[in-house]
């Protein structure tokens, strides 16, 4: 055969075989391995092997200083028995959670030594020495299922002292789908009919087909098996690494074991594969997987330090997390000198996107520092919202010889740092906020490790200064999910600067999370502008200039306008046949984010009245200002009543929160959870696949947002993110920054600190010029003399600039380490206490000199205003669904939905569906409209106008349009639209008949008035009100259209002697009338 081989054996299992035992591992034939097993295929543990490891790595312990002695016979039978009794009858998971305990912790024992009784420990596997232990690979490895009446037969199998710890599947390349189907083969030998009685054993279970592989642990469904990817910092580094592969593929296997390969089972293929070997063969992506995962060394890390039980779920490390770890340790194991002459340990930033494992990598990285010999007595403090976590941390630890402690007060907190000993504590931020104020010496220990989730959005204020002076010598490491904007890249320099990077880019690319697809949607919005005009005239009448139009602009405000209730109205109808028509029933739920919690309660409502899905509201206590901008925002008595509801129910705002929070995940309804900020962050849960937005949102907590969506699931190809407010431009900022991020260096990190340290370097001289505006005050206790030098109103807006250019720059130098070390304490208080004074009296002044308006007094009203005067129609959809992170799809529905072009097709779709509706009113004046609308769009498209011009004319036809009015209508007509629609119509028949202008004007504008008062003495009858039907009675119709006719004839043709037809005369009469009937409708 000259040509290769895609038979599984060939292509993937024997170069497995070939591969694994050039990395260290010894092979064991079929037949071999079915007799270490005593020739039973229930018997799934090379026993003999796995006593003999025993005895071995058992031989040396120590008993005192002096005196080491042996694990007896009797203990290495009952470790065996301990390992082989595993009662799978309590849970499969749970099984292998017993048997990673006994593989990592080892078993404790009791024995006899010198007639006293000393405890030990038996280790199954010596990972300290991993040389003692025995490595060994088998393949067809053949086990009676549970069901007692036929097989499953693995491909090959990785023993460790006799202990099967990775089970391999190999398929073949050309086959389709081979890694789907390898894991199909793995899930379905691990159901509770196949062989899960060998499967607790494995730590990895991995899936190859030559150039594709995958791999997972116990349990894994398969949308969580992962592809591994080597992180290599350099091309150097790389080429290294590929050499080494290069090398290892050249090798030969050694005599014995070549023969062993090929005397047997293969024994038909071995001068295939001697033929292949006598060229060169180039290493495959099999060989490379099993290199980076299974090499002993590799293996062990992987295992021993690498696996976790997180909520009853076996879970093994992603790639990214694994070098975020390796990266972080590195750094943090070198003392080096800082500018004071202190040793410290580097920290920094770890940004990995939201949905890639970041709490558990913090657990990882916790554990990792507490392992490392070189670091003596750790003290490692985990700042997390995840209370969860806790229980997982404390089981992990155990390896470690460590108690894990939560610190629920500050006082406990200060009390476990200031202790010589190491810990390992957990905490919130707001407790060790307290502790960190707590504390009346720093503690100058480098060997204090702080993990922050998130721990960058906390680091804008003094509080970062305050960790910096209480911990001097610390270590600090931030994750974080989202990218850091602005002026947060500061903090990445705070921290020790980036260590490790996983965009959400790479997220998507290896499975880690689902793309998002995006959905803008937005109420057709209709504003009776009469009736809001007229109230804030009169309102604002004793208001100033300045003062109306903070007034207006605070109440024209979108966010405003979002709360009306016929938007809600319209926009649950819409989210409910969204939910119903493509989730209900799926499993799959939906989140709303709402602005404010009277707005949440008022979706609540509106979408149980419809009825089509189940929703619940989840909100802070009423006394947390979530999601309210404005100071003067009160919790309604809506909200109140709510809130009393939620705690008769449920008993406390903690519970409320829990259960609602458990129905959502565990029962089918609600479909719905109806949200303000809460679970915005750090909310979990895969079956969320639809977010609902009707708020304004941005930058971080954006992204932190849609996040909520991107958890892998079954069945779940997308996140949804349907946009009822218009964040897109938002949405595109964030991710533009987003993609600078990730080519984020320390020559952007240099230029931020630098404009830091300018910005810092303004702030005497803003403390003075703000001093001056009273250095004509003589007695500086005088506090009404500060106020009369603000009586004049452009003083005091000199002073309210310069106030806050002076808080701004005392904010940022209070948030660096250098202005304190640098500066005397007493002339920082002094800036401080100033800036308090200076706050005081602008509130005084404020108050005095009525510069600021209570709105509060104003909110109700404006709310029922905008209920009753902003109407809704429809939701139209205003962008295709579009790929979040497909850049150019995505920027090209940004570009239609935000530019001044995609403004001006808006207005012109509108204005033309409203035309289209309203044609039979006015035929006249709307086809006229039409046209030019029409002619414009074709403009534009013609390049004959700008964007900005094509802008302007659509809203100058939209004005006309939705104000009814038209420069050719008489002076006579313009209050009286029904005769001025019988004039478009007139005008528009005599038009080619009557060639003066002012003749034919004339004579429309009296045919017009005479026809209406014709028309509405029949209709009206001596009535205020249309005669009932009158549109469908033959005694009406029929004469108005005689009495149109006659006057069109005596007055119109017969008077201006102009050439009409009978049948001209009834036409236009019958279009008269149809017009009449609209308008006058009964």
């Amino acid at each position: 055969m000259d040509t290769p081989s895609f038979k599984e054996d060939h292509i993937s299992q024997i170069p497995a075989i070939q591969w694994l035992c050039k990395l260290g591992f010894e092979y064991l034939p079929e037949g071999e391995a079915f007799k270490l097993r005593g020739g039973k295929t229930t018997q799934v543990l090379l026993e003999e092997v796995l006593r003999r490891q025993l005895r071995l790595i058992n031989s040396e312990k120590k008993v005192s200083s002096s005196r080491n002695t042996y694990i007896s016979e009797a203990n290495i039978e009952n470790g065996i028995r301990k390992l082989q009794e595993i009662p799978l009858n309590e849970g499969y998971i749970h099984s292998t959670e017993i048997i990673y305990n006994l593989l990592t912790l080892g078993m404790a024992v009791e024995q006899t030594v010198d007639g006293d009784r000393k405890s030990f420990t038996l280790q199954y596997i010596d990972w300290e020495n991993p040389q003692n232990n025995k490595f060994q690979v088998s393949e067809e490895f053949k086990v009676l299922r549970s069901n007692g009446k036929d097989h499953y037969i693995p491909d090959l199998v990785i023993f460790i002292n006799g202990i099967p710890i990775v089970i391999l599947e190999c398929k073949r390349p050309d086959m389709k789908e081979p890694i789907k189907q390898a894991i199909s083969q793995h899930l379905r030998n691990q159901q509770e009919d196949g062989i899960r009685n060998f499967y607790v054993y494995a730590q990895l279970l991995v899936s190859l087909a030559n150039q594709e592989t995958s791999y997972a642990t116990n349990g894994t469904p398969l949308k969580f098996w992962a592809q591994w990817k080597e992180k290599i910092s350099s091309d150097l580094k790389r080429k290294e690494y590929e050499d080494q592969l290069r090398v290892i593929k050249k090798e030969k296997l050694d005599p014995t074991t070549h023969q062993k390969l090929f005397s047997d089972r293969f024994s038909y293929v071995k001068r295939y594969f001697e033929d292949l070997e006598k060229g060169e063969v180039q290493f495959t992506a099999q060989d490379e997987f099993l290199f980076n995962l299974c090499r002993p060394e590799r293996l062990f890390d992987l295992i021993y330090n690498f696996i976790l039980f997180d909520g009853g779920t076996k879970k093994v490390t992603r790639y990214q997390q694994y070098f975020a770890v390796k990266k972080t340790l590195a750094r943090l194991k070198v003392l080096v000198k800082d500018a004071k002459g202190r040793d410290r340990r580097e920290g920094g930033v770890i940004w990995h996107t939201q949905g890639s494992g970041k709490s558990l990598t913090m657990v990882m990285m916790a554990q990792a520092i507490a392992m490392e010999k070189s670091i003596l007595n750790p003290k490692i403090i985990l700042v997390t919202d995840r209370t969860d976590l806790d229980r997982q941390i404390t089981s992990t630890f155990r390896k470690c010889g460590m108690a894990v402690n939560n610190a629920s007060t500050g006082t406990q907190l200060v009390h476990l740092l200031e202790s010589p000993s190491d810990a390992v504590v957990t905490t919130i931020i707001n407790k060790f906020t307290a502790a960190i104020k707590k504390i009346q010496k720093p503690l100058e220990n480098p060997n204090i490790f702080v993990l922050i989730d998130e721990g960058h959005r906390t680091q804008h204020g003094t509080f970062n200064i305050e960790m910096q002076k209480t911990l001097p010598n610390a270590c600090f490491i931030a994750m974080t999910g989202t990218p850091l904007f602005k002026k947060e890249k500061s903090t990445a320099a705070k921290f020790g600067g980036m260590i490790d990077a996983y965009t959400v880019d790479e997220a998507v690319k290896d499975g880690a999370v689902v793309p998002l697809l995006y959905e803008g949607r937005l109420p057709y919005l209709k504003v009776n502008s009469g009736p809001l005009d007229r109230f804030f005239d009169m309102v604002s009448e004793p208001f100033n200039d300045r003062e109306k139009a903070d007034f207006k602009r605070k109440f024209s405000r979108a966010d405003q306008i979002n709360s009306a209730e016929q938007r809600i109205y319209v926009t649950c109808w819409d989210i409910s046949r969204h939910f119903r028509d493509n989730w209900q029933g799926t499993g799959f739920k939906a989140m709303l984010v709402c602005d404010k919690k009277l707005s949440a309660i008022k979706y609540k409502d509106i979408l149980d009245e419809i009825g089509l899905v189940s929703s619940e509201v989840l909100i802070s206590p009423i006394d947390d200002r979530e999601g309210e901008d404005n100071a003067y925002e009160q919790s309604s008595d809506k909200v109140q009543r709510f809130w009393k509801k939620m705690m008769q129910e449920h008993g406390s705002a903690k519970k409320y929160e829990s259960q609602v929070i458990s129905r959502f995940q565990n029962l089918p309804d609600p479909e719905i959870i109806i949200v303000v900020d809460k679970l915005l962050t750090g909310f979990d849960e895969p079956k969320n696949t639809v977010l609902y937005l009707t708020r304004n949102l941005k930058d971080h907590k954006l992204l932190q947002a849609i996040a909520r969506v991107n958890r892998v699931e079954e069945g779940k190809d997308f996140g949804f993110v349907i946009d009822y407010y218009g964040v897109i431009e938002n949405l595109d900022d964030a991710l533009k920054m987003y993609a600078a991020f990730q080519e984020f260096d320390e020559l952007d990190m240099e230029g931020t600190l630098v404009n830091i340290e300018v910005e810092i370097n303004r702030l005497p001289q803003r403390h003075s010029e703000l001093w001056d505006i009273f250095k004509s005050v003589k007695n500086t206790r005088d506090a009404e003399a500060y106020q009369l030098i603000l009586r004049d109103e452009s003083v005091r807006v000199i002073f309210y600039d310069k106030l806050t250019s002076y808080g701004k720059s005392l904010k940022l130098a209070l948030s660096t380490i250098s202005f304190h070390e640098r500066t005397d304490p007493k002339e920082i208080d002094r800036y401080k206490s100033d800036l308090l004074f200076f706050m005081k009296l602008r509130v005084a002044v404020v108050a005095r000199f009525s510069d600021r308006i209570d709105y509060s007094r104003y909110e109700e009203q404006i709310q029922k205003l905008l209920d009753t005067h902003v109407t809704a129609e429809e939701v139209e959809p205003i962008t295709d669904l579009v790929n979040i992170f497909d850049k150019d799809s995505f920027a090209s529905e940004v570009e239609k939905t935000v530019g001044e072009a995609a403004k001006a097709d808006k207005i012109a779709s509108r204005t033309a569906k409203y035309i289209s509706e309203k044609m039979d009113e006015d035929p006249a004046f709307y086809k006229k409209f039409s046209q030019l609308l029409s002619q414009t769009i074709a403009d534009y498209e013609a390049r004959r106008i700008s964007e900005t011009q094509y802008l302007q004319k659509t809203k100058n036809v939209m004005d006309a349009v939705l104000n009814h009015t038209d420069s050719d209508i008489p002076e006579l007509l313009k209050d009286e639209s029904v005769a001025a629609a019988f004039y478009g119509l007139t005008k528009v028949f005599l038009d080619e008949k009557i060639s003066n202008t002012d003749a034919l004007k004339s004579i429309c504008e009296t045919s017009a008035l005479k026809i209406n008062q014709l028309i509405k003495a029949e209709v009206f009858g001596q009535g205020q009100s249309p005669i009932v039907e009158w549109e469908s009675k033959r005694e009406i119709t029929g004469k108005l259209i005689i009495e149109i006719g006659d006057y069109l004839i005596d007055e119109v043709r017969d008077k201006h002697a102009r050439e009409i037809s009978y049948s001209e005369i009834d036409s236009l009469a019958e279009r008269i009338l149809a017009v009449a009937k609209k308008r006058y409708r009964s």
